[in-house]
């Protein structure tokens, strides 16, 4: 657990366990707040600096155990910030990282107390309140550790780390107001992440949807939820029919945020959440498999995103809805060359049981135009391996043909962290998903490849004319490496999207 505070005092003169300092590449030595920690603490500070090769290049950094006489040991750390981009400003990414880097070196070395040298938030081309915000939020999720099913002694404890930011900061109300809407974005996070990381037989659909109606109740947010038997009642064939092959009941969440704002727009947010994917009778090679308790990600990151919107109140109305079922084969499962019908009436072949994830969006999203008319609707799905495999795990694959939509998501991508890159919803690619004996066919046509856009359009035969945006997270919703600020496991990826673009969203 960290507490996060602000200072006006002399950093020189704090009396903390550690001192940070972030060093922009090349100033190591010619900074004079290094310099006097050298002075105090290691007059060699810069023949170390050399001999380790440090110039405050983006990722570096060097740690220091010295001796004081009033506290036993106490940190010198040094963090590169690396070069400011071509606009002469750092960007908050860089800010993000190199926070989260301090919290993880106070955790590795046990200090429980950090003073860090700030730079000021014009530096980075940004309000004061929004870098108090953004260093909040990378500082709670590099805190963020599951270990639930782990057995600790009390020295094997984490510790609890105060960190006090110096500078930077002259609007002590922005300051404040910035680390109260970081804080919760970041729980919102943190929250999505530990439901993901969950053993899947510990959170099925029904323990999901129970989540839901709990934040609901706690925040005061209208909620229904849909049984199984409901949902077959309803029609909803793709969701059914994925959830066929399991005990476990499916389920559909659907949240409602109402602002008390006149006129106001609608958005809508659907999340996949299919709490296991074994593959269903397609099943997926043992390995593959060891990480889909993530394909949970998106209806985590919708619901947990509901949670953060409650409490931050922007000046628009917010659906989320999530589809919860479990993927897995038995004598009732779906079948390969069975035809589903979703509740807009539409049909599709199953040709590919393991291409799950989109017979459950197809009926969420039909519902949510049907019965709510949004002004936009954003989906965020594990959807596909292409995805992944064409972007990596840094970026979520955009894809829309609504180039306003576009706009507004890449401007809060930026924004918040959670990275998106646009690939192209063509209609040459549309016929992909056509099938000889349905509407539609979950697989797309191998001779037009490209898994991901394919999978795009077939989601787009569910949303009428309502402007839409699909991100597909499979890369970035689990197992993100070398950022400092995810770890291993699952990121929450999502969260801060979707709460950046409600609260930044105009007609």
């Amino acid at each position: 657990m960290i507490t996060i505070k602000h200072s006006h005092d002399d950093f020189m003169q704090a009396d903390s366990a550690a001192y940070a300092i972030l060093v922009p590449q090349d100033t190591a030595a010619t900074d004079s707040d290094v310099a006097a920690l050298g002075n105090n603490f290691f007059p060699s500070l810069q023949a170390l600096f050399q001999e380790r090769g440090f110039t405050g290049k983006a990722g570096s950094s060097v740690v220091i155990p010295v001796s004081s006489k009033s506290k036993s040991i106490r940190h010198l750390i040094f963090l590169g910030l690396g070069k400011p981009e071509s606009s002469g400003h750092f960007s908050l990414e860089q800010l993000r990282r190199v926070l989260a880097r301090v919290v993880r070196i106070a955790k590795t070395h046990k200090i429980n107390e950090v003073a860090v040298r700030m730079l000021s938030a014009k530096k980075f081309n940004a309000n004061e309140q929004d870098n108090a915000r953004e260093a909040t939020i990378a500082m709670y999720m590099a805190d963020y550790l599951f270990d639930d099913f782990k057995t600790k002694s009390a020295d094997e404890m984490p510790p609890s780390i105060t960190i006090t930011l110096f500078g930077g900061y002259d609007d002590t109300k922005a300051f404040q107001e910035g680390v109260r809407v970081g804080t919760i974005i970041a729980r919102g996070v943190n929250q999505a992440r530990h439901w993901v990381d969950m053993p899947p037989s510990l959170l099925t659909p029904v323990d999901l949807s129970t989540k839901a109606e709990e934040i609901a109740q706690k925040h005061k947010l209208e909620c229904k939820i849909f049984s199984e038997q409901e949902i077959k009642q309803m029609g909803m064939g793709g969701l059914a029919g994925v959830s066929a092959g399991s005990h476990q009941d499916c389920q559909l969440a659907i949240l409602e945020y109402k602002t008390s704002a006149k006129d106001a727009p609608t958005l809508a947010f659907v999340g996949k959440g299919i709490t296991f994917d074994s593959g269903g009778l397609s099943i997926k090679p043992a390995n593959a498999m060891e990480t889909m308790k993530d394909d949970m990600a998106g209806a985590a990151a919708v619901i947990c995103t509901m949670q953060v919107i409650a409490e931050l109140k922007p000046n628009v109305n917010i659906i989320g809805i999530t589809p919860l079922a479990e993927n897995l084969p038995s004598g009732t499962a779906t079948k390969p060359g069975d035809i589903v019908r979703f509740y807009n009436g539409k049909t599709a072949e199953v040709r590919n049981t393991d291409a799950e994830g989109r017979l459950i969006l197809a009926d969420a999203l039909s519902y949510v135009v049907k019965h709510y008319k949004p002004d936009a609707i954003v989906d965020l799905a594990t959807l596909t391996g292409a995805c992944s495999y064409a972007l990596g795990p840094f970026f979520a694959g955009l894809m829309s043909s609504h180039n306003d939509l576009v706009e507004k998501i890449e401007h809060a991508a930026h924004d918040s962290g959670d990275r998106v890159w646009r690939l192209p919803l063509d209609p040459d690619y549309a016929v992909a998903v056509k099938s000889e004996v349905a509407d539609l066919c979950n697989i797309g046509n191998a001779k037009y490849r490209a898994g991901a856009i394919t999978a795009a359009f077939f989601l787009k035969s569910f949303v009428d004319e309502v402007p839409w945006a699909h991100v597909d997270i499979a890369g970035p919703a689990y197992d993100v490496p070398d950022m400092p600020y995810y770890g291993s496991g699952a990121t929450g990826f999502g969260v801060r999207l979707l709460t950046r673009l409600a609260m930044n969203w105009k007609k």
